[in-house]
């Protein structure tokens, strides 16, 4: 199993970035994805994620700014980042849950990406 994400990079506050995901080595479709971010100092934390089913979940930190999706035929999930604030600032990871639904717990993800640096300056 293999998790690339790429799209992280440096931002004012205020702008947008988009993170990719993309999955390889076993049935995308089969498993629900999540996003995870660790900012200096702080523990990681839940994110955003979808289910198989394209259900979506967010904390409630990035409602209404994040939106989470993905594309089954290409194996990738997108996580769109708006209105983004110095907060933010993290180095975010991809994961992969073979539960049905969307979890927030790290235990419930049995893969993980290398991670992405986002940082949002003031």
């Amino acid at each position: 199993v293999q998790l690339v994400e790429s799209g992280g990079g440096l931002v004012q506050a205020g702008g947008s970035l988009r993170l990719s995901c993309a999955a390889s080595g076993r049935t995308f479709s089969s498993y629900a994805m999540g996003w995870f971010r660790r900012a200096p100092g702080k523990e990681r934390e839940f994110v955003a994620g979808i289910s198989r089913g394209s259900i979506t979940d967010y904390a409630d930190s990035v409602k209404g700014r994040f939106s989470l999706s993905r594309d089954n035929a290409k194996n990738t999930v997108y996580l769109q980042m708006n209105s983004l604030k110095p907060e933010d600032t993290a180095v975010y990871y991809c994961a992969q849950s073979p539960l049905v639904w969307v979890k927030v717990s790290p235990e419930s993800y049995d893969a993980w990406g290398q991670g992405t640096q986002v940082t949002v300056s003031s």
